[in-house]
Formats: structure tokens, sequence, C-alpha cells
């Protein structure tokens, strides 16, 4: 029996539905018109959703108060060797979680869920003095290795999900036909992990992309920061904001999320047809 919902309750839907998508898209939009603003129309009392005289004085302006080019590519560098080396790390831990079931493996997990939960300041001190040992602080190095071991305990429960979605019929029948098991795991479970891999780098990436607090601890000269670090340097002394640069920035460190985004979003759903094809 196939339930069908009533038209009031489709349009209902459809309203929530935009009435979220405009709750999440407002920001974006009103930093996309502050960008553009000119001083004059900042310090108006009566803002327009659209710039009247748009300008990108305040992109040149960012650029010339802060090295954006530079930060900017120190956070791209921490973002994808950690996403990197987080799934590398996370792909065989989770197919060994998933496919051998035991105490020990439930305990695992459940310390991963729990994981997630400790606050920034209750691990920053240990993770400094570590560091601190290791040579590793004001270096990137250190920093994506905080950002790995952060990121793991996510990556791996979300990987474990994938790998249990993943038939043991298809594993076992590979056998029947007399391939191995690193054959079989290269040949009929990597391609349906695929899309899962895809989206667990990409949280990966993008957890690293917008992470400030452990990189303005952790990295002291302006050469090492990372982008979500310089970005507060638009703040003056007393907690002022010079709105305009800071809003050209923060748009422009917002386009690499979205781009990255919009490109794996379509691969993750052509990964999961290739897939399934060749399993």
């Amino acid at each position: 029996m196939t339930l069908r919902t009533s038209r009031p309750a489709r349009a209902g839907q459809y309203f929530a539905l935009l009435g979220y998508l405009v709750f999440l898209a407002f920001p974006f939009l009103w930093l996309i018109s502050t960008a553009f603003k000119p001083p004059r129309e900042l310090g108006s009392l009566h803002p327009t959703w659209i710039p009247k005289s748009p300008t990108l004085d305040n992109f040149r302006q960012a650029f010339e108060e802060q090295p954006l080019l530079q930060a900017a590519a120190n956070s791209l560098i921490a973002a994808l060797c950690a996403a990197l080396i987080a799934v590398v790390i996370a792909t065989p831990m989770a197919y060994v979680m998933a496919r051998h079931r035991n105490r020990l493996s439930a305990a695992a997990t459940g310390w991963v869920v729990i994981s997630q939960a400790f606050p920034f300041v209750l691990v920053i001190i240990p993770l400094f003095l570590i560091l601190k040992n290791l040579h590793l602080i004001n270096s990137l190095v250190g920093l994506v290795m905080v950002y790995v071991v952060w990121s793991l305990p996510f990556a791996l429960w979300m990987l474990v999900g994938y790998v249990r979605a993943v038939p043991r019929e298809l594993e076992e029948a590979a056998s029947v036909d007399g391939a191995g098991r690193l054959r079989t795991l290269v040949s009929v479970t990597a391609p349906l992990l695929a899309p899962g891999i895809v989206a667990t780098a990409l949280f990966a990436f993008i957890t690293a992309w917008n992470e400030f607090f452990f990189a303005l601890v952790l990295l002291k000269t302006p050469e090492k920061q990372t982008l979500p670090v310089v970005l507060t340097h638009f703040l003056g002394a007393e907690g002022v904001a010079d709105l305009g640069p800071l809003a050209a920035a923060t748009f422009l460190a917002t386009l690499p999320s979205l781009v990255v985004f919009a490109i794996i979003q379509k691969r993750i759903t052509g990964g999961m047809m290739a897939g399934a094809v060749k399993a």
C-alpha cells in the first residue's frame, strides 16, 4: 500500500524547506552585499540589500592590510594533508571494526562517539605540552597532526557505517570465484566505499579549513597563521571591526569550501553508481 501525501501537507513541506533555505542563505547573501558596499553605505542607518554604489575597494584593502594569500596557502596545505591522512588511516580501521564485531570493536565505537563530546579547552593544554616536547609548536606539521587526531574519530565513525552498508554477500561471491582478500577489497569493496571516502575527506577538509582555536594557540608567527586566524586581524584593538575588508576577506575564505563541495557532490553520486555497476 502506497501512502500519498495530501497537497496541503506537501505544500507545507515545500514551504518549510524554502524557509530553511532562506535561513541558511541569509548570512551568506548579506556577507556578499557587505563586501561590495563602500564605507558610506556600511555606516548608513538604513542598510539596503543591493549596494547602491558597488565597489571593489574592500577587496583591494583586504589584500593590502593582511597576507591573505599566504594564509590561504597555509590553510589549504593543512586541510588537504589532514583530510588525506585521516582517510588513509580511518579506511582500514573502519573495515576491521565493521567486519569483525566483538566487544572490543563495540567499545572502540563507543569511545569514538564519546570523544566528540570533549571540548577544545579540555585538550588544548595537553596537546600544547606534547607538541612543545616534539618541537612542533608554530609548525604546520604539528597543526596537521592535531587536525588528524581531532577529525579521525568522526571520520572513522562515518566510514564504519559505509562499510556496514556493503553486503557481505558481494565479498563472499568474489571469494567463491577465486578472488583473494586483497583482490576482493580492491575490486569489490573499494568502489562501493568510494562515495563514503569522498564524503569523509570532504568533512575532514572543511573542518580543518574552518578551524580557528587550535591554529590560534599553536601558530605564533604571521607567516604560519591560517586564514581564520588572519581574519581576526581586521578587528581593531577595541574590538571595532573594519566591516568592508573583513566581509570581503571572509567572502573569499568561504569560496574554496563551496567550490570543493560543488565538485565533490557530483562525484559522490557518480561514485555510488559506478560502484554499484562494478559490484
